[in-house]
């Protein structure tokens, strides 16, 4: 897989003149928020604008995000008629995500489906796994594989089957097992570089214009853990 790279270090899984697909670095944000900082999708319009000098306004549609401390794949849409049609695919589930996850605590089993209902605490930006349905809960549900052991930490895989706010988190968390560095869920230090262990590793979904199925791998981190991998 070709990777192209500019002065952000953007890394570019895939550009058509509808999609654009990137591998998010960790801390960065998909979407401007309240903190001001720089957002993914500027960093995107200013590499379109650059490579195929643009004038005026680039458009460029947010189709779904990821966490900040999280890494992975996030798509783009680069056209109205692009957006409308990813914003369907993801809203009615037809793509497939695949996740990895690395924990220190092994699972109770080395692969097994969780299915709990996420209540969302909108004041510490959390979400809580209760295994019955309680008021304003919504029901998640994730399978994982334990891919691989390492000395001190296990590597799932993760399939997600709902996507709720900080689902594999608070999931993970709930069966003891909170992700490496998170410590908004219970892990007990966090990494150097203020991240977590998750990653967006493969997406598969058809493309909204062309309809060819596409799937896309996002290389890992640079690190000692993942690079183990």
């Amino acid at each position: 897989m070709k990777i192209l790279s500019n002065k952000d270090n953007l890394q570019v899984l895939h550009e058509d003149n509808h999609i654009i697909v990137i591998n998010k670095r960790v801390g960065d944000i998909v979407q401007g928020d309240k903190t001001g900082d720089k957002p993914l999708s500027d960093i995107v319009k200013e590499y379109i604008k650059v490579k195929y000098n643009k004038p005026g306004e680039v458009f460029l549609g947010v189709v779904h995000r990821l966490d900040r401390p999280t890494s992975g794949i996030v798509v783009f849409a680069r056209t109205s008629k692009a957006l409308s049609r990813l914003n369907e695919l993801f809203k009615n589930r037809e793509t497939q995500k695949t996740y990895w996850a690395v924990v220190k605590n092994k699972p109770p089993k080395p692969q097994d489906k969780l299915v709990h209902f996420l209540k969302r605490n909108e004041k510490n930006n959390t979400s809580k796994a209760h295994l019955k349905e309680v008021p304003e809960s919504k029901l998640a549900s994730l399978d994982y594989t334990i891919i691989k052991e390492l000395t001190n930490y296990f590597v799932l895989e993760i399939n997600l089957h709902t996507g709720r706010h900080h689902q594999i988190r608070a999931q993970l968390a709930a069966i003891g097992c909170p992700i490496k560095g998170d410590l908004k869920y219970g892990f007990d230090r966090s990494n150097p570089d203020g991240g977590i262990h998750l990653h967006a590793q493969k997406l598969t979904f058809t493309h909204p214009v062309s309809k060819e199925n596409l799937t896309l791998i996002a290389q890992t981190p640079n690190d000692s853990i993942w690079n183990a991998i």
